[in-house]
């Protein structure tokens, strides 16, 4: 039985019923798992309506791909590798669409840079894990599972697939790299 006493849900039972298509069972199952996606999409977006809209994004492909998970480490694990890549994903496209320069569009949102410590730090943590994934893409996911996640390493060794120390030696490149290219306080991750 996968239950975690840090969220006391039965997700064996959950991933079963909603896999058998039972009345509800989905829905059961994605209201279980959505405090959970939603913490870790606002680990990674300042503003709560983004981290909502990549929680709604993150819980339609966990709905969707359901069948894809094998049980190689926790449900909570596998949640948070799609909540967190949709939060990557979710910061890109907002990037993209709004790009660095001010406009009149985005107006009414202050950059969160100038008026918020903790959500400029999350802008720069993102800019240093998007330069991480051009230059290392190899580290960026168990970095992200380890530090943003909070999984423990050998959890993160079975989601990857990867053995422990590879995973180990991933995550200490992660964190000399967006050390060196930090732009917000000193800090320690």
């Amino acid at each position: 039985m996968t239950k975690h006493a840090d969220d006391g849900h039965d997700w064996d039972r959950l991933i079963a019923h909603a896999r058998a298509g039972e009345p509800h069972a989905m829905d059961d199952l994605l209201a279980a798992a959505r405090p959970l996606v939603l913490r870790r999409c606002a680990k990674f977006l300042p503003y709560r309506d983004d981290a909502e809209e990549a929680a709604q994004e993150a819980l339609l492909t966990i709905a969707t791909r359901l069948d894809d998970f094998g049980g190689r480490g926790s449900f909570a694990g596998w949640v948070t590798v799609i909540a967190s890549n949709q939060a990557l994903q979710t910061y890109r496209s907002m990037k993209k669409r709004f790009g660095d320069v001010e406009s009149e569009a985005a107006g009414d949102r202050p950059d969160p840079r100038t008026t918020s410590v903790i959500a400029g730090t999350r802008l720069d943590l993102l800019d240093a894990l998007e330069q991480l994934q051009l230059d290392h893409p190899a580290v960026v996911e168990a970095f992200v599972l380890r530090d943003l996640g909070a999984l423990p390493y050998d959890e993160i060794a079975q989601l990857t697939g990867a053995p422990l120390g590879t995973v180990k030696a991933r995550i200490h490149t992660a964190r000399a790299y967006v050390r060196e290219r930090w732009s917000g306080p000193a800090t320690t991750l």
